[in-house]
């Protein structure tokens, strides 16, 4: 019984999904409401998995390019650890 009522309390509402997916769609500018309206879920969806892998994709292409340039770069080991320590943070 109290499995059942542990996992019902879990649940998440249609209003609460419904404004999850509205929140996600203003991080979308592709999926602006005020143009393009009433946008399906599986579309914002599909959108926002798009987006988090072309972001992901930028951050391992400047972190590359970041590496380069350090590597480039004549810091004494002590200078080159905080910059690492920087980067981190």
């Amino acid at each position: 019984m109290s499995r059942q009522r542990e996992t019902s309390s879990n649940k998440i509402t249609d209003d609460e999904l419904n404004a999850l997916i509205l929140s996600l769609q203003t991080l979308l500018p592709q999926l602006d409401q005020s143009r393009h309206g009433r946008v399906s879920a599986a579309k914002v969806l599909n959108e926002i998995c798009s987006y988090i892998r072309r972001l992901q994709n930028e951050v391992d292409g400047l972190s590359g390019r970041l590496s380069q340039r350090l590597d480039s770069m004549d810091l004494t080991g002590f200078d080159a650890e905080i910059v690492r320590d920087l980067l981190q943070q």
